[in-house]
């Protein structure tokens, strides 16, 4: 099992680099396999979207929280630490040119020497979404073009470059450089709790994070993503399902039920803290309790 930390955001901390830093620093020597960072280009104040993942149908973030930049976070926390994986969880796919991203992504793999994993999601906030610009209920069938794309200015396509025509995003002859450093390119894993996430997830990604399922539900969206795979003649049992637990009561004996759910990773959640050595204390305690290894 691959034990991930999600970036208390819900503390208002990450954009403070005297925080932030340190805390990635600790989760790095605790042996952690990632640190994780979430996304909102922009929060509409008072939104009428509803939020999938709660009762409520509001997320837990204030509408005014500092959310900073997941690329540029994880730009800065690259250069505060040396073997933990950077990780988005989740970047909202429609808000970015697929582009200017594969750029951005490919620069931060190469500069942090490999350790980029990026969680995408089609995101649920109507007013973020069209206020970067895309229709809303076109976003899915763009993303399957946009996964596409990066994989093809990633790709050694030299000296002719990369080409692509779909319904929203067409070009050829684009050179691209730097590539990623991991071999076939940064892994691109899905996030969503749909079957059109799960279908996504076989075509074109690593893996999936089916955010709020369990059970049957779970196991539906496992078997349609390893049909979707095997279809796209792509092995289904080289993609990894990410699920989330809570950081302070995560224990084996939890991770062992849900290895046995097929989970390859969890992404854990912080209590939110503004005292710094409290939230290490946290790490700490758990790493322990886990088994991890910071050596």
């Amino acid at each position: 099992m691959k034990y991930a930390v999600l970036a208390p955001v819900a503390a208002g901390v990450t954009a403070d680099p005297s925080w932030i830093g340190p805390y990635a620093e600790h989760a790095d020597a605790c042996g952690f396999e990632s640190i994780v960072v979430v996304e909102h280009a922009v929060v509409s104040s008072g939104y009428s979207s509803v939020y999938p993942y709660d009762k409520s149908g509001k997320m837990e973030l204030a509408d005014d929280l500092d959310i900073p930049d997941p690329l540029d976070l994880l730009a800065f926390l690259a250069g505060r630490t040396s073997r933990i994986r950077l990780a988005t969880g989740v970047l909202v796919l429609p808000n970015h040119h697929p582009v200017v991203l594969a750029k951005r992504i490919a620069t931060l793999d190469a500069l942090s020497g490999g350790r980029v994993r990026l969680t995408v999601g089609m995101g649920w906030m109507r007013e973020e979404i069209e206020a970067c610009g895309v229709e809303f209920e076109s976003r899915g069938r763009r993303a399957d073009e946009q996964l596409q794309i990066l994989r093809a200015l990633w790709a050694d396509t030299a000296p002719q470059g990369a080409a692509f025509k779909g319904d929203f995003f067409s070009f050829e002859n684009l050179m691209s450089y730097p590539k990623p450093v991991q071999q076939g390119g940064v892994p691109i894993h899905i996030g969503g709790h749909t079957k059109a996430a799960a279908r996504r997830a076989g075509r074109y990604g690593n893996g999936i994070q089916p955010l709020g399922l369990v059970g049957e539900e779970l196991q539906g969206v496992l078997k349609l993503m390893r049909s979707e795979a095997e279809k796209a003649g792509r092995d289904p049992e080289a993609l990894e399902l990410t699920l989330g637990h809570s950081l302070s009561v995560v224990t084996p004996e939890k991770a062992e039920k849900l290895a046995a759910m097929g989970a390859d990773r969890l992404v854990l959640r912080a209590t939110p803290t503004k005292d710094l050595s409290e939230a290490k204390d946290e790490l700490s305690a758990c790493a322990e309790r886990l088994g991890l290894d910071g050596s």
